[in-house]
């Protein structure tokens, strides 16, 4: 076990992040319920055109407190580094007036899913609960006022994506549906709840039929039909989910020629599979292997479980550090089926555990155990649950917005692929099948470096995919060739490519960038170099962008 990190008092920089931390909680109160903090029960942060501006003014304050304070250590030198950064990344997006749309990641559906993150136990949770849902028509009514608002400056999103959202948000809003079975769920704990509930569950039911009403009628009408966004907005998303600047172009080229060497090597273990096979032929025998299937989510959340704790005790105390109470995750199928796997954070005090979700498209009841064995250690450990939960532990030296809130997708996921490929190296991949698996998310990872960066930039298609230049049209042909995954997944994570710009390609490019530096800090280090050390040495550091790590690691 780790041993404590040692007391460290707070500068004048962990203050300025501790108060952007704290006016934060209170303007976007659902950060509260994410980190498992009380007193963000039922509240939700103002989605309208005026929250913006609040959210503007804190982050023009806070970059000026930043400006004239002064390091007194590495760690402030860190912290000074990943808030200007950060923050200051963040106001040039939302100056671009541009409010999100899309299939994933916006606040159609995070108003609904915050809920999943709530306690589901006690007559209290579901007070709570039933507070939140009554709370949902003022947080849809200013979403709506930003949508309004951004689309009167010809900024809508793509056809696309508004009518997906208004088949998801018919969904959320239907009798019988998510909000009445919460409500139903609640009474089975208190009854005394029920008219409470309903009427909570009425009005978020209410509120999403007036967005969905709103996407169709008006938004819809003038949303552009083209899909990408254009180079200006896409190397702003690049550097927000990256936390670095690269070159584009040389980028592609980079994830071109990435793809084609794992396809090399699929060939190759597809010949140990069986002797002459195609890849196609050796995934076949894998599929049609009874010992490599499960059979209902039941049985995917039990061999997730039991492969994550395995992992997590072999890998402690010998590669990493994983000391109580991080050392306990939480297998879980979700409760959507839109299909994806995701990993949520635990509450500050870990009396929530990080959990791992799957959420299952409708009428999928049968699973590959060589096809997801490299998820749940991308998930799981030594993946999100390791850096996630590692950073939560620096509470001595950390402040609460390097621990809790700062969260760099091509960090996060860098780390998460980066992990796939090292238990390969630790041999927890040998398997033929197992290893395919691995190789086939690299793939995956690859594949979307290539269509993510030529779509939205409009680029030539390498000659070993066709010809011309990317669209979405050609676009999917070439997931079809690339994504193993049945059709609710594959149009699942191709309108997630197409609707939120530079976060898919963050995966790879950010498990590029990781071994970029491990390698620059091992070419400096010599002999002296500890991949260990390494390890931890980074993943306490908390989630940053990646420019920012190297910055902190590589002298």
């Amino acid at each position: 076990m780790t041993s404590p990190a040692p007391h460290r008092d707070p500068s004048a920089i962990d203050q300025i992040a501790e108060d952007f931390f704290a006016k934060s909680l209170e303007l976007t109160p659902e950060w509260g319920v994410s980190l498992g903090m009380p007193g963000y029960e039922t509240a939700y942060g103002d989605y309208s055109p005026a929250g913006t501006t609040q959210m503007i003014s804190l982050l023009r304050e806070t970059l000026g407190a930043l400006a004239n304070a002064t390091p007194v250590d590495a760690i402030d030198e860190v912290s000074l580094d990943a808030m200007t950064e950060r923050l200051s990344l963040e106001l040039e997006i939302l100056f671009t007036g541009r409010t999100e749309l899309n299939n994933i990641a916006s606040a159609a559906q995070e108003i609904r899913s915050i809920i999943d993150l709530m306690p589901q136990d006690t007559s209290a949770d579901y007070a709570f609960i039933a507070q939140r849902m009554s709370n949902i028509p003022a947080a849809i009514d200013g979403y709506i006022a930003s949508l309004r608002d951004s689309a009167s400056n010809g900024l809508v999103a793509a056809r696309r994506q508004v009518s997906i959202v208004i088949t998801q948000t018919t969904d959320y809003a239907k009798d019988g549906g998510f909000f009445d079975q919460l409500a139903v769920s609640g009474t089975t704990v208190d009854a005394a709840l029920q008219e409470q509930l309903q009427a909570g569950a009425d009005a978020a039911k209410t509120a999403y039929r007036k967005l969905t009403t709103y996407l169709q009628d008006e938004l819809l009408p003038q949303a552009p039909a083209e899909d990408a966004v254009g180079r200006e907005y896409y190397s702003l998303m690049s550097r927000r989910f990256l936390g670095a600047t690269v070159d584009l172009e040389e980028t592609y080229a980079w994830g071109v020629g990435e793809l084609d060497a794992i396809i090399a090597e699929q060939q190759r273990v597809a010949e140990q599979i069986k002797p002459g096979a195609t890849i196609e032929e050796a995934k076949r025998i894998l599929n049609e292997d009874p010992a490599r299937k499960l059979k209902g989510t039941d049985a995917l959340r039990d061999w997730m479980q039991g492969k994550a704790d395995q992992a997590m005790a072999d890998l402690s105390g010998t590669h990493f550090e994983i000391p109580a109470p991080m050392d306990r995750i939480e297998c879980m199928i979700a409760p959507t089926q839109d299909g994806g796997v995701y990993y949520t954070g635990p509450s500050e005090d870990f009396s929530r555990p990080g959990r791992m979700w799957w959420s299952v498209p409708p009428g999928e009841d049968e699973f590959t155990t060589w096809a997801e064995l490299t998820t749940v250690y991308h998930e799981g450990v030594p993946g999100h649950h390791l850096q996630i939960g590692t950073a939560q532990m620096q509470a001595a030296t950390l402040n609460s917005w390097r621990r809790l809130m700062c969260w760099v997708s091509g960090h996060g996921e860098g780390w998460a692929l980066y992990s796939e490929r090292l238990m390969h190296q630790l041999g927890y991949l040998d398997d033929p099948g197992d290893y395919m698996g691995m190789l086939d998310a690299q793939r995956l990872r690859a594949a979307r470096v290539v269509f993510d960066i030529g779509v939205h930039l409009g680029l030539e298609v390498p000659a070993q995919w066709g010809s011309g230049t990317w669209n979405a049209e050609n676009g999917y042909e070439f997931l079809q060739k690339n994504l193993d995954m049945s059709k609710g997944q594959l149009d699942f994570e191709y309108n997630r490519y197409l609707g939120w710009p530079g976060q898919a390609p963050s995966y790879k490019i950010g498990q590029r960038l990781w071994e970029q530096i491990r390698d620059d800090l091992a070419a400096a280090q010599g002999e002296n170099f500890s991949l260990k050390d390494f390890h931890t040495a980074a993943l306490q550091l908390g989630s940053v962008g990646l420019d920012t790590l190297k910055r902190a690691l590589v002298k």
